[in-house]
């Protein structure tokens, strides 16, 4: 396929760039080792087909090592976007959907980036003090426990292992404004970052410290059984919707319709992005003998998920249900 290519020295790369002038070329920085960066190839292949005056290049981001210096590329997928030889946009991760918005949004516009739209500052903030507030322990890191994306990331998801840490994580790959705004947020410009209660511990180095002092054990919570854990996020409040996303942003339809009945009952509600946590995600199927999401609890006890909820609705008993009433 013409439009879809490796570059795998640096004067390559810069003719391409070259040759493709004010035309969109996509550059996937990926390692071989990373079964995420295959996928995304794949990814790549498909929109190559329907793109056709788009140029996607794919570069191994260690073979390259000035290149990806140059370029702040310290995790893999990492993608950039560039027109006339100078870089419009980029993309951490592997957000299959994001990837193909970004590229039929660069590949049609005059350039520039992409602009995410962005929420009032006071709505930021309080949605970062909840997903702070998450969980006793929260780790914000580049990927996720199972798949770290960097280095530093890998290193304390295996500190917290050795030390049976309990802890829930957000993968800031995955969300830019969280990303960005947590800096400006914690007053913290890296990460990982580890919060505990609510307040900001620190990154990498000064988990290590407290490791290596024995202090570790103190400031973290020690892990709980798995019931236990369960059990403390279904009362954590009197209504409680276990989804895909958050309830500023389902991640699938059943959890977006779900979200839109509740909205509309007019009764608050607090969620849990199931898709941060696959511990909770299938223990909780065991656990509740309910095998699908989204899954709503009130006072600790199972309601059911959308199909319930819409039952409810339409016979005029779902506020008083959500209520406790029933």
């Amino acid at each position: 396929m013409a439009n879809f290519t490796e570059a795998t020295t640096p004067p390559q790369f810069e003719d391409l760039l070259k040759k493709a002038g004010r035309s969109l070329t996509v550059v996937h920085f990926h390692a071989p080792w990373a079964p995420q960066c295959a996928q995304m190839n794949e990814v790549m292949e498909e929109l190559a087909k329907v793109h056709q005056q788009t140029m996607f290049v794919k570069l191994e981001a260690e073979a390259v090592p000035d290149i990806s210096e140059k370029y702040e590329i310290t995790s893999v997928p990492t993608f950039l976007f560039f027109k006339g030889g100078k870089k419009i946009d980029r993309l951490d991760g592997a957000h299959a959907p994001e990837l193909t918005n970004k590229v039929q949004k660069l590949a049609s516009s005059g350039g520039g980036p992409a602009e995410p739209v962005e929420a009032p500052k006071e709505e930021l903030n309080e949605r970062l003090k909840k997903l702070i507030n998450a969980a006793p322990c929260m780790l914000f890191i580049k990927g996720t426990p199972q798949e770290p994306c960097c280095g530093f990331s890998k290193q304390i998801v295996q500190i917290f292992k050795d030390h049976s840490i309990q802890y829930s994580s957000f993968d800031i790959l995955s969300d830019e404004e969280v990303r960005q705004g947590l800096k400006t947020y914690s007053n913290w410009p890296t990460y990982p970052q580890v919060y505990v209660n609510g307040e900001l511990i620190g990154g990498l180095d000064i988990i290590k410290e407290l490791a290596e002092s024995g202090e570790l054990d103190n400031t973290c919570p020690k892990t709980v059984s798995l019931e236990q854990r369960l059990k403390s996020l279904i009362n954590k409040f009197p209504v409680m919707l276990f989804m895909k996303g958050q309830k500023e942003g389902a991640k699938c339809g059943f959890s977006r319709q779900i979200v839109e009945i509740m909205n509309g009952t007019g009764i608050e509600y607090d969620t849990f992005d199931i898709l941060q946590d696959e511990e909770v995600r299938e223990g909780l199927k065991t656990y509740s003998n309910w095998p699908t999401f989204p899954q709503i609890y009130v006072k600790g006890e199972l309601i059911g998920g959308v199909d319930i909820i819409k039952e409810l609705k339409e016979n005029g008993e779902l506020e008083s249900v959500l209520r406790g009433e029933n």
